[in-house]
């Protein structure tokens, strides 16, 4: 009996503070990860996260970019890619439609994204930028801004790519 209770206490303790798997709607990050899959989440990642909470009681370590992250938006869990953490430039284009350059990448931005955004020479401090990876089908910072660093909870751990092969032992 006693290690059925610690068992489950174990459990309850991995889930609160280390793992979970979080299940994607929508088509936001395709192909990197399609509606219903279930995708597992390191809470350790950036820091300790406040239990049920929105927010990271203390932190060891920011996004960086390129790394799938969780995060809250409007009381929801979003996860979309980090593109450009604090200082990054962000470059914008009306030529030829609207796009943002950031990191060598180009994305396109609706007009309404690019009055949103296009005052923002940079990322500000203490805040990342977030896209999914199908930009077309994404809702995410071109819209709503930048998010906070206290406001990311997990690093999504990417899925094996078809192919790759694997370490030589």
């Amino acid at each position: 009996m006693k290690s059925l209770v610690l068992g489950i206490c174990l459990g309850v303790l991995l889930k609160l503070f280390v793992l979970d798997i979080v299940h994607i709607r929508g088509s936001s990050m395709e192909p990197t990860f399609r509606d219903g899959d279930a995708v597992l989440i390191n809470k350790l990642a950036y820091g300790l996260v406040k239990p049920f909470g929105d927010s990271v009681l203390c932190s060891w370590q920011e996004p960086e970019a390129g790394d799938i992250v969780i995060y809250l938006h409007e009381g929801k869990l979003v996860i979309k890619r980090c593109i450009a953490v604090a200082a990054a430039p962000l470059d914008y284009s009306y030529n030829i439609g609207y796009t943002l350059a950031v990191n060598g990448q180009r994305f396109p931005l609706s007009e309404a994204q690019y009055e949103n955004m296009a005052l923002a020479g940079q990322v500000p401090d203490g805040m990342i930028l977030a896209v999914g990876d199908n930009p077309d089908a994404s809702i995410d910072s071109r819209d709503y801004g930048f998010i906070p660093l206290y406001n990311i909870l997990a690093r999504a751990v990417p899925p094996k790519q078809a192919g790759q092969k694997k370490a030589a032992r």
